[in-house]
């Protein structure tokens, strides 16, 4: 990454924001998620704002509170203390965990209903690539095959909304200006999948609006996303809309990014290596481009990074 312009940075966002880290449960975290939390954190305090600690397990399939626990450890252990959010240990209802948010999202969900078309959809990942071949790597938009069918709700029935032709322009906070077109990219987008579980796209979009998250900060790897998001939040109403802002991502030397399911970089090996969270925060500033050379940090030295 070349050296960050820190005066046009920080025009492009808000002050005093409120962002998020928002893991999810399905493993242990590793270098990548704390280059997330290094620009999370690093700019947070920058701007004099806040961090909000969110889980978002939404799959409950994949989601383990042995992951959870671990999660709150490793934090703990690299000195990263949120401002809002749930506290390790406790398994009571919690705004801030989406497996006991459902009510929020069947909310969102009936907005939609009266105000757009959303509709029931049978289809599976198969048979809409299937129906709509590409190339390897490429995202399959969904072609609307279901749309105009009028299924009723039903057990093994997804539920989709119609994303309209159109544009959406933002301006990213370390990218510049980007367009993209979500009918385009994805299709009608998925709200409910198969098995009745709320979709990433959907489930974040309702949250950042409903925890007023100002800045979301995270991966180049979800920039693709961000205008279905943001056509989302304009449908469920969201007047003032986040900034975004994607950092680079960690990789291995394969190109490859860096993932929980393969154990890559684990936070709990390093540290069961005799790993020091000082010197894994001064690495992940290193590896995100921000420093030249690694060398340790403690968490009140984010900030610096950003000022």
């Amino acid at each position: 990454m070349p050296p960050l312009d820190l005066d046009d940075l920080r025009r492009r966002l808000p002050s005093s924001p409120l962002t998020r880290f928002a893991p999810s449960p399905t493993g242990f975290l590793h270098l990548g998620h704390v280059v997330n939390a290094v620009f999370v954190w690093g700019l947070a305090r920058a701007l004099g704002g806040r961090v909000l600690l969110r889980l978002e397990d939404h799959d409950r399939g994949r989601c383990k509170s042995a992951y959870e626990d671990a999660l709150f450890r490793d934090l703990d252990w690299l000195g990263l203390e949120p401002d809002i959010g749930p506290v390790a240990g406790i398994r009571g209802p919690s705004p801030w965990r989406q497996s006991d948010c459902s009510e929020f999202y069947q909310r969102a969900l009936d907005d939609l209903s009266e105000n757009h078309l959303v509709y029931a959809c049978e289809c599976s990942r198969k048979e809409i690539a299937e129906d709509n071949p590409v190339p390897e790597g490429v995202e399959v938009p969904y072609p609307g095959r279901c749309r105009a069918r009028r299924l009723p709700p039903a057990p093994n029935r997804g539920t989709r909304v119609v994303i309209s032709p159109g544009v959406e322009t933002f301006q990213d906070g370390l990218l510049g200006p980007q367009l993209q077109e979500p009918a385009a990219q994805c299709g009608d987008l998925l709200l409910r999948d198969r098995l009745g579980h709320w979709t990433y796209q959907f489930a974040v979009t309702v949250d950042d609006m409903r925890h007023d998250v100002a800045l979301v900060i995270r991966g180049e790897d979800l920039l693709p996303s961000t205008g279905r998001q943001i056509r989302l939040a304009r449908m469920l109403g969201r007047r003032e809309l986040a900034v975004f802002l994607h950092h680079p991502l960690v990789r291995k030397l394969s190109g490859e990014k860096l993932s929980k399911a393969s154990h890559d970089t684990g936070i709990r090996d390093l540290r069961a290596a005799g790993g020091n969270a000082s010197a894994i925060l001064g690495e992940a500033a290193f590896r995100a481009g921000l420093i030249g050379t690694s060398r340790p940090m403690d968490p009140s030295q984010l900030a610096q990074l950003f000022t």
